[in-house]
């Protein structure tokens, strides 16, 4: 086998012997943060419904009244074994959780990406091609404010603007209430169950109710994707397998589409992986925003309540999101570029 075909192998295998030492800075440090935090966290969450002797019992229950070493080692197991604790305001598993509401943020975030890719890839290669020129400028400054805008700003003006010229659309919840009860969850994602079934009524509607929050976070999205993109084609376009392709008496548009644009993917699709984190955390406010019942509901839920123990468990369930994320984009670049593996 040659060095050239050893490389991917050998490069897959070091990036997945990093995975458990990034896993475990990120755990220790969702860990610590949330310990160094003011008072006690059942006093906190449940400290007036409860006399001293339940409130005691509570914390024996949840383990923290053992040492902060043995908290911590059994955090850990417990994450390996996918156990994110029980909340202590509902004694509810964090992972039921997670399994109830992760469909309705993994439909918001897998719409953003798809809305972002509609609006920032076109939109960067058109402002490539084009540079320095008014389509070039008037896209640049659509990227930038689009970034810049806040979501929950942006949520509330598109809702504005939709209940004033279509005074019908759905502005909030993932579905309507008719729809949570027509469609029978088997997989805890509204849409796929929906599809399932064959009812084209119940997509239909929950359809629509997407439109509005994927927007917003797609809209976040595309302002980093569109400046990507535009650099990368710029780059691309100084070539010399551009200028031979235009020797050939290749036509412009094609020598942008065949040749820059898609040699221009290849850092967008790391830059993704990147923006894995900044959507997750973008999908927070927005489901607040939509009042979608997604993980980022729950954990603000969670927050307001000072239920350091789901709190924990969901950042921990995001935080092992982005690594896994972050690995696949890693391995998937190297299998697109060669260049990386070396």
């Amino acid at each position: 086998m040659s060095s050239a075909s050893g490389s991917l192998p050998r490069y897959i295998l070091v990036r997945l012997a990093l995975v458990l030492p990034m896993m475990w800075v990120l755990l220790t440090v969702v860990f610590i943060l949330l310990r160094v935090a003011p008072g006690d966290p059942v006093s906190a969450a449940v400290g007036g419904k409860l006399n001293q002797e339940a409130l005691d019992a509570r914390r024996a229950t949840l383990g923290l009244d053992r040492p902060l070493i043995t908290q911590y080692l059994d955090y850990l197991g417990n994450v390996a074994h996918l156990d994110f604790g029980k909340t202590i305001s509902d004694n509810r598993p964090v992972l039921d959780i997670i399994k109830d509401q992760g469909g309705a943020t993994l439909t918001l975030t897998l719409g953003a990406f798809l809305v972002a890719m509609v609006i920032g890839l076109p939109l960067g290669r058109l402002a490539g091609r084009y540079r320095d020129t008014s389509a070039d400028a008037a896209i640049r400054v659509f990227g930038v404010v689009t970034y810049a805008a806040p979501i929950f700003w942006t949520g509330i003006m598109f809702v504005l603007l939709v209940v004033k010229l279509f005074p019908g659309w759905p502005t909030n919840d993932i579905a309507s209430v008719v729809t949570k009860f027509e469609v029978t969850p088997k997989s805890h994602i509204l849409l796929f169950d929906a599809a399932l079934e064959g009812n084209g009524s119940a997509v239909s509607d929950i359809l629509k109710h997407h439109v509005l929050p994927c927007l917003t976070l797609g809209l976040l999205l595309s302002g980093v994707i569109i400046r990507l993109v535009r650099i990368n084609v710029i780059q691309a376009m100084k070539g010399d397998y551009v200028e031979a392709a235009r020797a050939r008496g290749i036509s412009e548009r094609r020598v942008v589409r065949y040749h820059a644009f898609r040699n221009a993917l290849v850092p967008v699709i790391t830059v993704i992986g990147l923006q894995v984190a900044i959507t997750l955390s973008g999908a927070l406010v927005t489901e607040r925003t939509f009042n979608w019942p997604g993980l980022g509901t729950e954990l603000i839920q969670y927050v307001t309540a000072r239920d350091y123990i789901a709190v924990q468990g969901l950042v921990t369930f995001f935080a092992l999101i982005v690594v896994v994320v972050s690995v696949f984009v890693d391995i998937l670049t190297a299998l697109v570029d060669p260049r990386v593996r070396y």
